[in-house]
């Protein structure tokens, strides 16, 4: 198994988005993580791209309780505050029945 290089932001992130489902986390994988630098005048946190791949039976219900209301969400993440998130795009339904979706979130060190 391949494991995805992740910053202590990205993985908390990770794990909170993932306990949002209420889902054993091995019922969402992750495809595809990538995570830039940002910065403002002010503030200085990371922008993360994440793909996510829910297969088999019940994936619209996991990926709605996974991002319902997503961006008016608050999350405990210690040393970080998450200042935009969104699912981007339209999820796709793929053959064999599973779903995929990609978030995209800004963290900001505080």
């Amino acid at each position: 198994m391949n494991r995805l290089a992740m910053s202590r932001a990205g993985a908390a992130l990770l794990r909170a988005l993932l306990a949002r489902a209420l889902v054993n986390r091995d019922r969402i994988l992750l495809t595809h993580y990538r995570s830039t630098d940002w910065q403002s005048l002010t503030f200085v946190g990371e922008r993360h791209e994440m793909q996510f791949r829910i297969p088999g039976p019940g994936a619209n219900e996991i990926f709605k309780m996974m991002t319902s209301d997503l961006s008016d969400s608050e999350f405990a993440i210690p040393g970080q505050l998450v200042a935009d998130v969104l699912v981007y795009g339209k999820p796709s339904h793929e053959r064999d029945g599973s779903l995929s979706f990609a978030i995209e979130a800004l963290t900001i060190e505080n």
